[in-house]
């Protein structure tokens, strides 16, 4: 028991030493973190970071002519349902009546029983005939009364003594025959019916053997020569032009961009549409090219007026929300809204902001632009 008393100070001491040297490595370690982290912190901030570089367009105000767009269908001038002028038996339907099928001016599609109709000519003559004989007895009559009292030395006492309304109603009678006969002719010529215009058959209604009526639809015959459109114009758009517009030539393309030719503005404006609030121009294509096909959507580009004070700037410039940001001399983004007056060619041309100009704007704007940010401008490439 003697021995085991002094052992216990010294082990409890040591103890203490082990604990006191922990403590003091712990806060060396803490301290050298800290010092690291405050001099990392003040090399971050002591360079901050460069501004990012941006592609800039440089452009200058100027004048540019304006170009009008517009989309509309392109359709045929004439598109009638023909219908027949006659009643019969249908008795051939030509190849140029069948649906699909290109019939030029003049081409036979339908023959039509026409005995009935041959037999109101021969009938139509022969009152011709009739009445031309009693206008010649009708003239020898006046003749005749004419001599008689010339030879007696009389005055006739009034029309009736020379046979005169007897003339006048035999040469009523020829007239009335000569409508007859050519109505009868006309009614002969429709049993042969044919295309009145050139064109496409786009619907054949009636069949071989089948009795039709007057007025009875035959087919539906589509213009392929001559081609009509009609765009709307927002009233905006409609003072860009040059007045006045009637005479003008537009330019028609595709909707993947390819030219179609020309189109000549019949007449335009005048009154709004109804439904739309629209201003509308009637154009006439009247040599179309091949590629241009009826029922196709077009876009036609009209020629404007030369505005002053302009800038014409790729469209991808203009963000979703309506702003281009432009590069102050400070290297400082500057966002505007400006005033689009028209577009063509994948370009817009704004008005140009106030200043002189030029203006150094970003070719290709991010969503991440802030008004004041610092840029490096890089001219664009191409």
């Amino acid at each position: 028991m003697a021995n085991t008393t002094p052992k216990a100070p010294v082990r409890r001491g040591r103890q203490w030493l082990w604990l006191a040297v922990s403590v003091a490595v712990l806060a060396a370690v803490v301290l050298l973190l800290f010092e690291t982290e405050d001099t990392a912190d003040v090399t971050r901030t002591a360079a901050p970071p460069p501004a990012p570089a941006v592609s800039v367009i440089a452009v200058s105000p100027g004048p540019a002519r304006a170009v009008v767009s517009a989309y509309a269908e392109l359709r045929p001038r004439w598109d009638a349902e023909l219908r027949s002028a006659v009643s019969g038996r249908i008795l051939a339907v030509h190849g140029g009546a069948l649906a699909g099928a290109r019939a030029a001016e003049g081409t036979p599609l339908f023959s039509i029983e026409k005995t009935r109709y041959e037999t109101a000519v021969a009938a139509a003559e022969l009152s011709l005939e009739q009445a031309r004989l009693l206008l010649l007895q009708a003239r020898n009559k006046v003749t005749v009364a004419q001599r008689q009292f010339a030879r007696d030395g009389a005055s006739p006492p009034n029309d009736l003594a020379l046979h005169l309304p007897q003339l006048r109603i035999a040469e009523r009678n020829v007239a009335a025959a000569k409508a007859q006969l050519q109505t009868a002719q006309r009614d002969l010529a429709d049993c042969e019916v044919t295309a009145p215009f050139s064109g496409f058959v786009t619907r054949r209604l009636a069949s071989l053997g089948q009795t039709v009526n007057a007025g009875d639809p035959l087919l539906q015959l589509a213009d392929n020569r001559q081609f009509e459109i009609t765009a709307g114009l927002s009233q905006e758009d409609w003072k860009l032009l040059q007045q006045p517009v009637t005479g003008q030539m537009a330019e028609l393309y595709h909707r993947n961009g390819q030219p179609l030719g020309q189109a000549r503005i019949r007449q335009g404006g005048g009154f709004l549409d109804q439904k739309t609030r629209q201003m509308r121009i009637f154009l006439e294509v009247t040599d179309p090219q091949q590629a241009v096909l009826a029922g196709d959507f077009l876009r036609v580009a009209l020629r404007g007026r030369e505005l002053s004070s302009t800038l014409t700037l790729p469209e991808g410039t203009l963000t979703r929300a309506g702003h281009i940001w432009l590069v102050d001399g400070a290297g400082l983004l500057q966002r505007i809204t400006p005033r689009v007056l028209f577009r063509h060619g994948g370009n817009i041309t704004i008005a140009a902001p106030d200043g002189t100009g030029p203006w150094l704007v970003a070719r290709t704007p991010l969503a991440s632009f802030l008004p004041g940010q610092r840029v490096s401008p890089k001219p664009a490439e191409g």
